[in-house]
């Protein structure tokens, strides 16, 4: 565990270091501070909890690009830079260095969903909401990104550069996000699997309500697992190239 861990710090402490973190973090602040005041806050008729609900609507769909953006440099820059050979040489096992750039990932991406916490907050200001209903939001947010960033993950191992690895991850995330409308066309039981591959639609509304059922806590532990894994295998065929 103790190689996984100087990983993520290392990488970690990448993100903080150069330009395209805050950048990335001041796009998607500004990004939801506008929606959430166009969309969210327009309208005096809404209750408290549409607003916090509309709020983690417009997040989610921010939260899905940034996570592209995040990850798109993990293995793809080390390839490009020339640099994966290091690890490849180092002691190191490569399920502890996929393991170890996705959690560096993960853990930027809570700085930056932390960095909107005050969105919430200003509701408090005119109207009422509970502590549980952000929680929930916030943890759907959070696991939702975590498959995301895992799908990112596995496109910038398959990846040269960084521009096709956020092409790669991009069109995999659509894919996953559409496949409800295979669901519209296909009979059962085919129907209903298209529907439940969905990475939105019926796993995050529960979220955005403030609701945690385990089915969908579970699916996107699924859906992080397998993506991982799937990187940790190209990582592996490549070594032995």
């Amino acid at each position: 565990m103790r190689p996984t861990l100087l990983i993520a710090r290392r990488e970690l402490a990448a993100y903080l270091r150069s330009w395209t973190g805050y950048v990335i973090i001041a796009a998607v602040l500004a990004v939801d501070g506008l929606l959430f005041n166009a969309y969210a806050l327009g309208g005096a008729d809404k209750r408290s909890s549409e607003v916090l609900s509309l709020f983690l609507y417009f997040s989610s769909g921010t939260t899905m690009i940034a996570s592209v953006f995040i990850s798109m440099r993990l293995l793809a820059e080390e390839r490009q830079t020339g640099t994966l050979a290091l690890l490849y040489s180092s002691p190191v096992r490569d399920g502890e260095i996929i393991l170890g750039k996705f959690l560096s990932a993960l853990a930027f991406l809570g700085i930056l969903t932390l960095a909107t916490i005050y969105m919430p907050a200003l509701i408090f200001v005119h109207g009422k909401i509970s502590w549980g209903h952000i929680f929930g939001g916030y943890f759907g947010l959070m696991l939702l990104g975590s498959s995301a960033l895992a799908i990112g993950t596995f496109g910038s191992a398959l990846s040269r550069t960084q521009v096709l690895a956020a092409i790669t991850s991009g069109c995999l995330i659509v894919a996953m996000l559409v496949s409800w409308l295979l669901g519209r066309v296909t009979e059962r039981p085919l129907s209903e699997i298209f529907s439940a591959m969905a990475m939105h639609g019926m796993h995050f509304q529960p979220f955005q309500s403030g609701m945690i059922h385990l089915r969908d806590v579970v699916y996107y532990l699924v859906v992080t697992y397998v993506f991982l894994f799937a990187a940790t295998r190209v990582l592996e065929a490549r070594r032995w190239r």
